[in-house]
């Protein structure tokens, strides 16, 4: 059986937060880059002679050298043909380095010890924004002994990429910017307008729909301290209450808080009756889970305090009546579908 992990979080539905935890200034963010490559220098544990793009990659390279190879003739098992990715972050200049991740894509057993030749990485627009090469980490061998275990066939070469050109972003000159929520709500749509124009004592924010905040920079100040002050500005910040399941590792995140309304539920071999009481009145030979809830073992009764029926004690009293990570997470999903729980089910 895996091991179900239940964890509790004490979250109001009401808290502070800083205008920078919750909204991104849209238009500063970090863009993905690509490019195709080879990796070299490997003990035989690069690609076979059956990734056919590899060997045509090796005779291509070796022609710009002024070898002329045929792909076929080439038979070395020392190169491996890698995909190579990384994330340009916002405002980077031209010589600033960068990490970037190295990913084979034929059927080379591992990475370990090999050196990327330089690669040119190129943004959606096709255009070369960077330059990556250097040694391979595979974060330690992956042989006993050595390490723990690693996936070998993926790889980061620390500050590996060099920016060659920049992407401009001009905030300096702007006078007005938008504040795009991380997610959307009405009220802290709302609620970050009212912050910005409090701290200020004028109109300069306007709340454009459930995620979108249009800001008006003052006339006394630039658009960067403009910005610097906003994203320290606190404010009262509204969350959804959410059950988040991982059906892959058995572990439920949810709300101490999350109600459920009384049900009867029945799923395989086990039936399930919530009951609410004003006080917790239960059958001789119930077993106890706290001062306000017991379980009826025999009719799979769960006698609890009125208010008192959340997530939180109905995944404990299911645990105790031994219930499987597998039969928990089923029975929440069919409950948030017969609406006895009001909170939002994620599955991950």
């Amino acid at each position: 059986m895996r091991l179900f992990i239940l964890f509790l979080l004490f979250i109001s539905t009401l808290y502070a937060a800083k205008i920078n935890d919750v909204a991104n200034i849209v238009g500063v963010r970090e863009n993905h880059l690509i490019g195709y490559s080879l990796v070299v220098g490997l003990q035989k544990t690069g690609d076979g002679t059956t990734s056919k793009f590899t060997l045509q990659s090796i005779a291509n390279m070796l022609k710009a050298m002024n070898i002329d190879m045929k792909p076929i003739d080439i038979k070395s098992k020392n190169v491996a043909a890698v995909v190579v990715t990384a994330n340009l972050n916002p405002f980077a200049k031209q010589g600033d380095k960068f990490d970037i991740t190295v990913s084979s894509i034929g059927d080379a057993k591992s990475l370990e010890g090999g050196t990327l030749l330089m690669t040119p990485l190129k943004g959606v627009d096709g255009r070369i924004y960077g330059l990556a090469q250097g040694a391979v980490s595979i974060g330690g061998r992956n042989t006993r002994g050595g390490g723990g275990e690693t996936h070998p066939t993926s790889g980061l070469i620390y500050g590996g990429g060099f920016v060659e050109r920049e992407i401009n972003i001009d905030l300096y000159n702007q006078k007005y910017a938008t504040l795009s929520l991380k997610e959307s709500n009405l009220k802290n749509s709302v609620s970050v307008q009212k912050a910005i124009n409090g701290f200020y004592n004028t109109q300069v924010a306007v709340a454009m729909d459930p995620r979108t905040i249009r800001l008006k920079k003052p006339e006394n100040k630039s658009m960067i301290e403009f910005l610097a002050e906003i994203q320290d500005i606190d404010m009262d910040y509204n969350t959804k209450n959410k059950i988040i399941i991982n059906e892959r590792t058995g572990t439920v995140i949810a709300g101490v808080g999350i109600a459920i309304k009384p049900i009867i539920m029945t799923h395989g071999d086990i039936t399930i009756k919530i009951k609410e009481q004003d006080t917790v009145d239960a059958p001789e030979g119930s077993m106890s889970v706290d001062s306000d809830m017991s379980i009826g073992l025999n009719e799979n009764e769960l006698y609890t305090k009125k208010g008192t029926t959340t997530v939180a004690n109905l995944v404990r009293s299911l645990q105790k009546m031994g219930a499987t990570p597998k039969d928990i997470i089923a029975i929440l999903e069919a409950m948030k579908s017969a609406g006895s729980i009001s909170a939002e089910l994620k599955i991950i």
